[in-house]
């Protein structure tokens, strides 16, 4: 019966037999199949573009059959796990006078450390500061009889922050935990919430929340790419309060208008009703996004800019509403 992983094999190309050389071979036979193919197969030494490009290949191939079996490091390597232990990242710092047994003992060490970094690095944490200052004295009018003109008073009403960790499962299940604290005009509120996302196709994936603060929230969440440029998404909740349950919807539709550009049309429905149309853009350096809501019982107009420090590794972020 033939082995159904038979098609993700790779078949490992053998140096030795690519010089035409025994595995025994000395320093100074690699070093003379090295000028014997180099010469034969030198790109400048063929006209013809095919037979030139194939020449560059073939090249290609015995200056790193050379570069290997000529180090006597790489070579011990080589010899004893292959072209995935010359792959291993740290061999520069290990002693070159180790034996078989012990290079083997070695790649196993680096390939459980390289494992460990791989999965610290599959945990995507994220964090987020948001502080809302209150500014409107400084559009206040004055009565042009007042003779007292005091310095208009900004002041910070609130302020949000929160923190999540991504684990991902698999390579189609991906799991998200975050926390979320803010505090609005001297009233402190806090929500736990965790994620479970599936990939069902390239196309489309689902998505479960729950969210435990304000009462508990359950949510059902699905995206589907509908066309090249057209894309959704569709929402389902259930929030769980002391009078019973509340439903709510919302539906979003979507087009790529150009590489940096995305239009959105949102509708809610719930315990607020209203439809949003925006438009974001965004590139390397900044982000721009504005829409227009109409709802029951209000209607606004939104405006955010946020700008990348990429050295600093920080990004500053500016809300208009």
């Amino acid at each position: 019966m033939e082995d159904d992983n038979d098609d993700d094999k790779v078949i490992e190309e053998d140096y030795y037999t690519f010089l035409n050389i025994p595995r025994t071979a000395t320093s100074e036979d690699i070093n003379n199949a090295y000028r014997r193919l180099s010469r034969l197969y030198h790109p400048d030494k063929h006209v013809d573009p095919l037979k030139k490009k194939d020449a560059e290949l073939l090249f290609h191939k015995t200056k790193k059959a050379y570069e290997v079996l000529n180090d006597p490091h790489k070579r011990a390597i080589y010899d004893c796990l292959g072209t995935k232990g010359l792959e291993t990242e740290g061999w520069e710092i290990v002693q070159r006078n180790k034996t078989p047994q012990e290079i083997r003992e070695e790649y196993e060490r680096l390939a459980r450390e390289r494992e460990e970094r791989r999965l610290q690095q599959r945990t995507n944490p994220r964090g987020n500061v948001t502080v809302n200052i209150n500014a409107t004295e400084m559009f206040a009018q004055y009565d042009e009889d007042e003779y007292v003109y005091d310095l208009p008073l900004v002041e910070i009403s609130g302020m949000s922050v929160s923190q999540s960790v991504e684990a991902p499962l698999t390579t189609r299940n991906l799991m998200t935990i975050g926390c979320d604290l803010s505090s609005q005009n001297g009233t402190a509120t806090g929500a736990l919430t965790v994620t479970a996302k599936r990939l069902l196709q390239d196309n489309k994936w689902l998505e479960l929340d729950l969210s435990v603060g304000n009462g508990v929230v359950l949510g059902l969440k699905h995206f589907r790419t509908l066309t090249r440029n057209l894309f959704g998404t569709g929402t389902l909740q259930f929030h769980f309060t002391d009078n019973g349950i509340r439903p709510a919807i919302e539906t979003t539709l979507a087009m790529q208008l150009d590489e940096h550009t995305v239009g959105y049309l949102t509708y809610r429905a719930g315990v607020q009703s209203s439809m949003t149309t925006s438009i974001t853009h965004n590139n390397e350096k900044y982000s721009l996004s504005c829409g227009v809501t109409l709802g029951i019982p209000h209607s606004y107009l939104t405006l955010n800019c946020s700008y990348n420090f990429k050295e600093q590794k920080l990004k500053m972020r500016t809300a208009v509403k």
